[in-house]
């Protein structure tokens, strides 16, 4: 009886370590690949602008428009 036990522990102290390892290894990978991803892929700062909009669109297109909006919400609510 003594003897399973001992062989029990063994085995399941093998697997745990190798889980552990295993799982050490994965942790060093992934911050590895993301510390090589952010130096030769850095992120791209996003413009606030969106090319080919401009302001000066006519103040009776915007009431046109707002006025649509309203009766098309006050139609379908």
């Amino acid at each position: 009886m003594t003897e399973q036990m001992t062989s029990g522990f063994e085995l399941m102290f093998t697997g745990m370590g190798i889980v552990f390892l295993f799982l050490t290894m994965l942790v060093v990978a992934i911050n590895l690949m993301s510390a090589l991803v952010q130096r030769y892929f850095p992120e791209i700062p996003v413009s606030r602008s969106v090319p080919g909009i401009t302001n000066d669109i006519d103040k009776s297109v915007v009431a046109a428009i707002t006025a649509a909006v309203h009766q098309y919400r006050k139609n379908h609510n």
